[in-house]
């Protein structure tokens, strides 16, 4: 979809790629027929003879949306259930295995055992290989 052969630091995306198969937008809100309050996320790649779209995510922001998102929740909690405290644990892993270096603190605060990412990896992985196999029509 890019001609241009200039070193990926380099490189500034259009917010639109397109060619005859294949659709990309970067960093651009989807507009829907209804409101939904995260229509905008880091890419969005459609492949248009399958009809079947990817939405990818940065894994550094996801952790601070989950964190903002949920800690009203655990202040209403807090309220509700006459809590001393709640307190939101994000545990966020890439599709691809990436892992945050704030998983360990994570995994400290649940007292779960350090090399539990391990576990977690293993398990995303497959999940993401079963979901391309799945995009790929193999079985």
């Amino acid at each position: 979809m890019i001609d241009d052969k200039s070193p990926y630091y380099k490189y500034t995306p259009a917010n639109v790629l397109e060619n005859e198969n294949f659709k990309l937008y970067w960093n651009r809100n989807i507009l829907t027929d209804k409101t939904i309050p995260f229509n905008r996320h880091d890419i969005t790649f459609m492949d248009k003879k399958t009809k079947k779209t990817i939405l990818i995510d940065n894994l550094a922001k996801i952790i601070t949306d989950k964190q903002n998102k949920f800690q009203e929740l655990a202040n209403a909690i807090c309220a509700m259930w006459k809590q001393k405290a709640a307190q939101v644990i994000p545990i966020v892993i890439s599709s691809t295995g990436v892992i945050p270096k704030s998983l360990s603190q994570s995994l400290t605060r649940l007292n779960l055992h350090l090399n539990t990412y391990i576990h977690l990896q293993k398990s995303v992985i497959l999940g993401t290989c079963s979901i391309v196999r799945n995009f790929l029509n193999y079985k």
